[in-house]
């Protein structure tokens, strides 16, 4: 009866680590709110922002973006004529990586 309890007992506090350790496994969330893609910007003003969970580092095309406490971001760009593509790129502190591309274009 005693190793039946130790074994229930070990069997819940394996399952509450794996529920606390969940997101570490998961790896870095990035939601992009602005801009839309393959959106036209006539002024060549973008603002970006969105959102990034468990995120050690968070870069838009190689440049690193500065983040709120809780996740947060938001810049505005001046963009040249013509196509450009937007990298956001989001690393967690294990090496797990999401990327997240978005079209925009300013007329001529």
């Amino acid at each position: 009866m005693t190793r039946y309890f130790i074994f229930a007992i070990l069997c819940l506090f394996a399952g509450y680590g794996l529920v606390k350790a969940r997101p570490l496994i998961a790896g870095p969330k990035l939601f992009i709110e602005s801009p839309a893609n393959n959106t036209p910007f006539p002024n060549g003003m973008v603002t970006v922002s969105g959102k990034a969970e468990r995120t050690a580092l968070l870069t838009l095309n190689g440049r690193v973006m500065l983040r709120e406490e809780n996740g947060n971001f938001s810049s505005t760009l001046t963009l040249p004529r013509g196509g450009s593509i937007l990298t956001f790129v989001a690393d967690d502190r294990f090496g797990k990586r999401v990327t997240a591309i978005r079209s925009v274009f300013v007329p001529f």
